[in-house]
């Protein structure tokens, strides 16, 4: 805070030595020529780095500095001058008064960011950075302006049957998801636990979005809210992964220079079945240790560059592939924003898993998940 401050003091010698220095030309030009009323450019510059005190301060002496050339010249109560001082004397008022208002939305955007902040650390909790044998690292772009959080989320949580991860996407973004990707995470928190299957965990999941879409959907949008869903299993004695898509796009297995997708048999999303037994494919694979699982939204595929071509991931994540999950999610973040030119039009979630070898996980008994 205080070398804001003190950059702003500073910035305020500007239009001080304007005001002084329109004041001593305006005396040394000749009569016909007056320069009084270039004054109202030293409230303006104020404006741009200052408060609204500050700025009526900079307009009070500009006003100051306009009477005084007046009177400098004994031409202080003629029409002509009364005019120029009431002037400058209404531009400044009109300045300071855009100042307050844009005061004013600062003070209103910091809330929404405080607000942003408390929900998304009460909606997404960070995850942390191992669990069981994975390290872990995530990454969250959301596409709404000031706003952290959207319709993509993600969880994980160590159970008897090993680590369990989901990332999802709820359709719509922004604030208007929120409500749907809380009851998605809640019930995944919740389920995991108590469903030593995967596949029964699809179906509570299932249940639980089937129920409660059907007491918050409006009429007209009935059968339109679903939400996409990747659940992932990674037991701690072997190396089988265990995935289920529930219409999410497939993981990427990073490994040996190579990024490889992997192959799965998607469900529908969670949300738009229709009455009787939901059936959900479980895909198994190899994730051997050294080797990183990215899971991702469709945000990030789907990103456009401005000639409209799609966000290359699998290609772009090669190079990055054995740089350990927080440093490979933060080149896509640069790489991902540089390639839709620093806006996105959809949230974009990536979790990284890397799996630790199995001498390191021996070795350090006491981390998360143990």
């Amino acid at each position: 805070m205080e070398p804001q401050w003190q950059r702003r003091h500073a910035l305020l010698v500007i239009p001080i030595v304007l005001i002084v220095l329109i004041t001593a030309v305006d005396q040394l030009v000749p009569a016909d020529i007056h320069l009084g009323p270039l004054l109202v450019i030293a409230p303006a510059i104020t404006a741009s780095f200052a408060g609204p005190w500050l700025t009526g301060l900079v307009g009070f002496l500009a006003v100051g500095a306009q009477a005084y050339i007046g009177w400098h010249f004994d031409v202080l109560f003629t029409r002509n001058v009364l005019v120029q001082i009431l002037a400058l004397a209404v531009l400044s008022a009109l300045i300071v008064f855009f100042c307050v208002m844009r005061e004013r939305h600062r003070h209103q955007l910091a809330r929404v960011r405080s607000v942003a902040e408390a929900t998304q650390h009460v909606l997404l909790w960070p995850l942390p950075e191992q669990i069981g044998p994975l390290r872990i690292a995530c990454l969250y772009l959301a596409a709404e302006d000031e706003a952290q959080i959207g319709g993509d989320l993600y969880a994980a949580t160590s159970t008897d049957n090993g680590v369990r991860v989901m990332i999802g996407d709820v359709r719509g973004k922004g604030l208007t998801a929120i409500g749907e990707a809380a009851l998605l995470i809640g019930a995944f928190r919740e389920a995991a636990h108590h469903h030593d299957d995967l596949q029964k965990l699809a179906v509570a999941l299932e249940q639980s979005m089937t129920r409660n879409l059907a007491g918050l959907e409006p009429a007209e949008e009935a059968g339109e809210r679903f939400a996409t869903a990747l659940l992932v299993e990674v037991p701690e004695a072997d190396h089988v992964t265990r995935v289920i898509s529930c219409g999410h796009p497939p993981p990427l297995l990073l490994g040996h220079g190579s990024a490889v997708t992997v192959p799965v048999h998607p469900a529908p999303p969670l949300g738009v079945r229709g009455p009787g037994p939901a059936e959900f494919a479980v895909d198994v694979f190899s994730f051997q240790p050294g080797d990183t699982l990215l899971l991702y939204t469709d945000g990030v595929i789907e990103a456009r560059n401005a000639a409209g071509a799609f966000y290359p991931l699998a290609e772009r994540v090669v190079q990055w592939a054995g740089s350990g999950p927080e440093k490979l999610l933060h080149c896509v973040r640069r790489d991902l924003l540089a390639h839709v030119g620093g806006r996105l039009d959809d949230d974009a979630a990536v979790i990284a898993l890397c799996r630790a070898s199995t001498a390191h996980w021996a070795r350090h008994p006491h981390l998360p998940g143990r």
